[in-house]
């Protein structure tokens, strides 16, 4: 029987070479063929597409054009965060180096959940992780899956270090903070006000007041960089608060924390130091091929309550022996090796080439808002914090706000999100590729006009 040719060993690369020109291919074509941000048509068409292009997948005789098929429909498929007008989410289009390191990743397959599976891997992490960790003033992190998987961690080390722990969190916070204290069995979440789109400290200090329990019993959490605006609560004086009242400080930086590489807009984030865990998600703003997220903390220490033994991964006489235990660093096992691509990432770019991608899209996104807010047929919902900006049709009622974004998505011309804001619907352009030209948003800015002056559909 002959064996198919294996990514890795000596003769990997000779085996990947034509299969990569084979990727690059049907991933141009299936672009073209696209021809926009989004396939057209809407999810019928497009799983009628992809089912088309599978066919049997699993058929008795295998199909040696099954790559260029199925990539190519992949792509013909896809939303591409890479053009400029798609523009809803915190989905960024990756840098090309991310994507070749991920490639290695990918071939030599590290498994970190043992020295033996990825000895170069697990000093990369050590070494990643306490290089980011002294960016947010912290001294050790997790790498983890995005910004979800970070906050369930930071609720756990903070009950599994002061024995109970009661969220406080501003009802600006992120979905995943109240979901995670339901997956661990906390009490309900007090939820601050966030009248401005921001957690207000004052009415955080009065719950925090009315709160019973020992110092540490209670863990605030503040988002810098809400996923619907990209506000940043008022870190100093939250930390401030938490400082008074003896609670423990969580920031979730998820949007906002690659800040930090920008010489223009780090003041942003000044107190994210003073919390004792931080999130950071850098496929969001750093442009890593997802998954890319980090927890960062500032006691060590805490880390150690996710210690665990298992014989075949961490036997007590090999860690005495000076093999390095990884299951203390992430409730997974099986872990794919992430850091490779970040520890390029910041290798190649350095500090300067990061910041220097943060201010671009900074001021596109102030672009935009002065575009929005000169044109009278749109109505602006404030400045840009961070990348984001919500805006809508003047006086259109909410249901054709929806539809005009429906249209534009099953049209394939444009990706924009919705975030409810005011009382009212919004539009919601998160611009995250650095590329985007000013004609690129005047033209988004146009078609959403003339999409919602053509009516309902």
């Amino acid at each position: 029987m002959h064996t198919p040719p294996l990514a890795s060993g000596p003769q990997g690369p000779r085996h990947l070479r034509p299969l990569l020109d084979t990727v690059l291919d049907a991933l141009h074509t299936g672009t073209h063929a696209r021809g926009g941000p989004l396939p057209t048509g809407g999810p019928d068409t497009v799983t009628a597409a992809v089912h088309d292009a599978a066919g049997d997948l699993l058929p008795d005789r295998g199909d040696p054009d099954a790559l260029r098929t199925l990539v190519h429909a992949f792509a013909a498929g896809a939303a591409d965060p890479a053009h400029p007008l798609c523009a809803a989410h915190l989905h960024c289009p990756p840098l090309a180096v991310a994507a070749a390191a991920d490639l290695a990743a990918s071939a030599l397959n590290p498994s970190l959940d043992s020295w033996d599976q990825a000895p170069a891997a697990s000093a990369l992490e050590t070494l990643l992780t306490r290089t980011l960790a002294r960016e947010t003033g912290h001294t050790d992190g997790l790498v983890t899956t995005g910004g979800t998987e970070a906050n369930q961690l930071a609720l756990l080390l903070a009950r599994e270090t002061h024995g109970t722990v009661r969220l406080v969190h501003g009802a600006n916070a992120h979905h995943s903070l109240p979901r995670a204290a339901w997956l661990l069995g906390l009490p309900d979440p007090v939820v601050v006000p966030a009248p401005a789109g921001t957690l207000d400290p004052v009415a955080l200090d009065d719950a925090l007041t009315r709160l019973p329990g020992p110092r540490g019993s209670v863990l605030v959490a503040a988002t810098a960089g809400t996923t619907d605006t990209g506000l940043i609560d008022p870190l100093p004086d939250i930390a401030a608060r938490c400082t008074a009242h003896g609670a423990r400080l969580h920031i979730d930086a998820a949007y906002g924390g690659a800040l930090l590489f920008s010489d223009h807009h780090r003041a942003k984030l000044t107190g994210l130091d003073a919390a004792h865990t931080i999130t950071l998600d850098l496929h969001k703003l750093g442009w890593q091929p997802v998954p890319a997220g980090l927890l960062t903390v500032r006691d060590a220490h805490d880390l150690a309550a996710l210690h665990h033994r298992t014989d075949y991964l961490n036997a007590d006489d090999d860690t005495e022996a000076g093999l390095p235990d990884l299951l203390g660093r992430s409730l997974r096992t099986t872990r794919r090796p992430d850091v490779l691509k970040l520890a390029v990432t910041l290798k190649t770019l350095g500090r300067t080439g990061l910041g220097a991608l943060v201010d671009q899209v900074c001021a596109h996104a102030r672009e935009f808002a002065d575009l929005v807010h000169a044109d009278p047929r749109f109505h602006l919902h404030d400045r840009p914090a961070i990348s984001t900006v919500l805006f809508r049709p003047a006086h259109a009622p909410d249901p054709a706000v929806a539809a005009v974004r429906r249209h534009l998505l099953t049209t394939g011309r444009a990706v924009l999100g919705r975030a409810r804001a005011d009382g009212r619907l919004w539009l919601k352009a998160t611009l995250l590729n650095p590329a985007t030209r000013p004609d690129d948003l005047r033209a988004l800015l146009t078609l959403v006009h003339r999409t919602h002056a053509e009516g309902p559909r």
